[in-house]
């Protein structure tokens, strides 16, 4: 089946079932991308968590949550909700706080659903991982750039006739790496910990797993440039491209097949160049390719008051969320945003933070 299925969207009072749904966590963050989109989701929200009462009892009033609570525990014990969704912080020591708050949820019988990053180490991916097969519970972590549809479309083309196999993958993102003396510092560590979870959530989606790595830092400005080699043969790079302007693009997709390529530029421009033959070199008058072999340009418009220019849905919010509902709803396995993703996910985390630069390691 294709990766990127378009389809009409239901709203959250068009569904016959829908999950009872509580939520930890009233931040800017899930105000603004997550509790909209209960709106096309299959869920009643019965109650809001969060250690400021007064948030929780603003954020209920904007969302029709209808109770509210400042103790997750007691919350748990009075709704017995379905499903629980996980945005909150760090701990003053740099570990994830939802971490401790999914295996509570679990153990008081709801399905997660948690922001990224997942843990702070693999042992914890691997502790919820346990926990999942155990109890029977799902956990899915919110790894929005694997439901953008250009970059879901990108994995279709990379699947689809005419591709080849993919042969490279490079990823451009802003990010900075602390010094090598920080890097086994949790708290100084927060910062890419947080934001590893998008370009390693792309490169697990596109390309698999990573047999192994090697990396050089600019000690001015943090940033690095990663040679990969994937478990599948295919080689790439990951680019932390710090210190970039903030007013350009953030980051950049190419994948290279067997004599075709495509790119997705800013998360919502996807170019695919397909297999072509060169023009007569030295003699050949015009650029223009065959209708067959020209290269296909997919971009939204943003004239029309439609669903998919709402970042809800061109940044994958909303279909995570119904991803992670429908899955509940239907008894049927997450196939994006699993534990095992995160799992991946940590062990670039660890290449990163325990590999000196210049050194060929095991992913």
């Amino acid at each position: 089946m294709p990766h990127h299925v378009p389809r009409e969207i239901r709203y959250n009072f068009e569904y016959e079932r829908r999950l009872k749904a509580c939520f930890i966590g009233a931040g800017g963050h899930a105000y603004r991308n997550v509790y909209p989109t209960f709106r096309y989701a299959p869920v009643d929200l019965a109650a809001i968590c969060d250690l400021d009462a007064a948030r929780a009892q603003g954020f209920a009033r904007v969302f029709g949550g209808e109770r509210t609570y400042t103790d997750h525990a007691q919350m748990l014990a009075t709704e017995k909700p379905d499903v629980v969704f996980i945005v909150t912080n760090y701990t003053d020591d740099g570990h994830v706080r939802a971490t401790e708050l999914a295996r509570d949820c679990v153990l008081a019988g709801a399905h997660v659903w948690m922001e990224k990053p997942t843990a702070a180490s693999r042992a914890e991916v691997e502790a919820l991982q346990a926990l999942s097969a155990q109890t029977g519970m799902k956990i899915m972590t919110g790894l929005k750039k694997t439901f953008f549809p250009a970059i879901e479309k990108l994995k279709d083309i990379i699947e689809g006739p005419g591709f080849g196999a993919l042969s490279a993958l490079s990823v451009r993102y802003p990010q900075s790496l602390p010094k090598p003396s920080e890097r086994r510092d949790l708290v100084a560590m927060q910062s890419f910990l947080d934001h590893i979870y998008h370009p390693g959530s792309i490169i697990h989606f596109l390309a698999g797993p990573i047999e192994r790595a090697t990396f050089e830092w600019a000690g001015n400005t943090g940033g690095t440039v990663a040679a990969l080699r994937f478990k599948s043969g295919a080689i790439g790079s990951l680019h932390f491209s710090a210190a970039q302007s903030w007013a350009g693009p953030f980051e950049r997709v190419e994948a290279i097949g067997e004599w075709s390529h495509a790119i997705v530029e800013n998360g919502v421009k996807l170019t695919h160049y397909r297999q072509a033959e060169l023009p007569s070199y030295g003699r050949a008058s015009s650029w223009i390719q065959p209708e067959e072999s020209a290269a296909l340009l997919y971009e939204p418009e943003f004239s029309l008051g439609q669903l998919y220019n709402n970042n809800m849905f061109s940044l994958g919010y909303a279909p995570e969320v119904l991803h992670f509902c429908e899955a509940v709803l239907e008894n049927r396995p997450l196939t994006k945003g699993t534990l095992e993703a995160a799992l991946e996910i940590m062990k670039l985390f660890d290449f990163y933070s325990q590999t000196p630069e210049g050194v060929a390691a095991a992913v």
